[in-house]
Formats: structure tokens, sequence, C-alpha cells
């Protein structure tokens, strides 16, 4: 039995739990590689897709792990709805929830939003995304691609280089890593990596080339400039030059290291092409793994008739 009713973040999170959503990730992802990759587990299901930010990855693989899982799907457009007229965020989810549904996946701009949403209404709810807050279902199938390169996450040493103090990806993939037992380091401009971040039991150091010599595995972060303000980072140039995953420092290490990106990618600015296109990047793999993902979080949701009480 899952005993959560919500996934909205990885913060205190159970290690067990997450590692059951990891192993049920795996087994649809067997589902995913045959030649019919459908199964009529949320069948009546009825699942509402509710995005207030533009999104790609995770929208369409939400879209593609609910068709899979045979559930009914509803996508919900905030520049389209009525909203733009002034109505509430609380009346419009409780409008929504008037027609029957099991669960929202929602994306807001505000931390806390998904949290929010769970006062209003007594579907279930996911959080794909709430502001710089957290990002859970994107650190899931990080580490579920973690552990199918390794065979495990514990003991790792896994870098996440960036843009940290805007990055809910980042604040999602600490929680659950440190949780799995992994060995995290932080890396990226002094005036983008929180102040305090080390208390969430992760270190931080500002020498890329160190940290590319340390890690097992980097996860690289773009520079979200839609999220800062001006002349937080000086130029592209100059963060390629002192924080960018480039092909002549991974070519001076003669190692096995693994490259994630949760994408999008800004290529020539905190990876090179070479590098993303390489053999030693799981960049495809990771994308794969958030269908396999997003499936198993559903489908522990959603698709045990045990009721479930806990929050998530």
């Amino acid at each position: 039995m899952f005993g959560h009713k919500h996934f909205l973040g990885l913060e205190n999170f159970p290690r067990e739990d997450i590692q059951k959503i990891i192993d049920t990730a795996f087994e649809f992802k067997d589902v995913l590689n045959r030649p019919i990759k459908k199964v009529p587990s949320l069948q009546g299901v009825t699942i509402v897709n509710l995005f207030f930010e533009n999104s790609t990855r995770t929208r369409i693989s939400f879209e593609l792990a609910q068709k899979r899982l045979s559930a009914d799907t509803v996508n919900f457009s905030a520049s389209t709805s009525s909203l733009k007229k002034g109505e509430s965020f609380k009346d419009t989810a409780q409008n929504i929830e008037a027609m029957k549904i099991d669960a929202v996946v929602m994306r807001h701009p505000a931390p806390g939003s998904s949290k929010h949403l769970t006062e209003f209404i007594d579907a279930k709810v996911v959080n794909a995304g709430d502001g710089t807050h957290e990002h859970p279902t994107q650190a899931i199938l990080d580490m579920m691609s973690i552990q199918e390169k390794f065979g495990k996450i514990k003991d790792l040493n896994i870098a996440i280089i960036g843009d940290i103090n805007h990055s809910r990806v980042a604040r999602s993939n600490i929680y659950g890593l440190i949780s799995m037992g992994a060995n995290v380091t932080v890396c990226g401009p002094a005036n983008l990596i929180p102040e305090n971040i080390s208390n969430l039991g992760v270190k931080v150091n500002y020498n890329i080339d160190e940290v590319i010599e340390w890690a097992d595995a980097v996860n690289i972060l773009r520079i979200q400039r839609e999220r800062m303000g001006i002349g937080l980072v000086p130029s592209n140039r100059e963060y390629r030059r002192l924080f960018g995953v480039t092909s002549e420092r991974i070519n001076r290490r003669k190692k096995e290291l693994v490259i994630m990106h949760p994408g999008p990618i800004n290529r020539g600015v905190e990876i090179d092409s070479q590098v993303a296109d390489s053999d030693q990047a799981i960049i495809l793999d990771q994308v794969l793994n958030g269908v396999a993902s997003r499936m198993s979080i559903l489908y522990l949701l959603l698709g045990h008739k045990e009721e479930s009480t806990n929050e998530g």
C-alpha cells in the first residue's frame, strides 16, 4: 500500500516510498518496451492536467503516462480559461472538481500552489512544478535513471551544476538523493547558490573541474533567466568559461562520468553539444524514464482501492 493521498514534494518523503516509486517505474518501463504500450490500470479514472506555465516535456510525459494507464485525460490551459476573466484560483479548481474528476496534475508559478490546491478539492494532487520550490516527479525520474545506470543510488557522488537558486529540480533532487544515501555537491556561481543550502546535507564547491573529478554523475541545470533579475550572470560566454560542462573539461579526465540534464538544454552555454550527444549522456533515457516514473506515481496514488490518508 502507498500511504500518500497526494504527491507534492520530496522534502521529508520516506526513503522506502521513493524506492517503491522507482521499483514500480521499472515495471512500467517494461510495459513501454512492449509492442502494445498500454495497460488498463486506471481505466475509468479521470485526470485533469492543470498547467499555468508553459511546458513541453513534463506535460507530454504526464499525458502519455495517463494514456498508457488507460485513464481519461483532460487538459486545462490557463491562458484560455476563465481565470483571464477574473475568476479566482479557488473557484476554477472547485468548478473543475465538480465535474467528478479523480486527480489533478498541476504546474504553477507560485511556490506552494499544489499544497494550496489540496485545501480546495478532495481529488488527489500531483505537483508538476510549483515555482522555484519543487519538481518531485523530475527528481524521481532522475533517480530512476541513476539507479538504472549504476544499479544503486546509495554512496554515489552526484553533482548538481548550474542555477541552484532558481531551480525546483535541484531542490527535489537534493531532498531525494540525500534521503537515498547519495553524496551531493552543488556547483555554480556564488550568487546562484542559496546561502544555507549546506543545511540540507549537501556540499558546495565553486570549482567545476574539482567537481567533475569527484563526481560519478553530473546533473546539469540551465540558467533560468526568466526567473532572475538582470545582471546575475554577466554573459553566456563567461558562464560557459567558468561553469560550462565542455568537451575540453570532460576529455581532460579519463574517467567514466554520467551526464544528465532535465531540459530544456541551452547548448553551448551550460553544456556543449558534443557532451550532450555523447555516449556518456543519458538525457534521452531520462525522458523515457519520465513517462515510466509518472505512470508509477499515478498508479500508486490512484490504482489501489485502499483509502490513503497521509499527504506526501
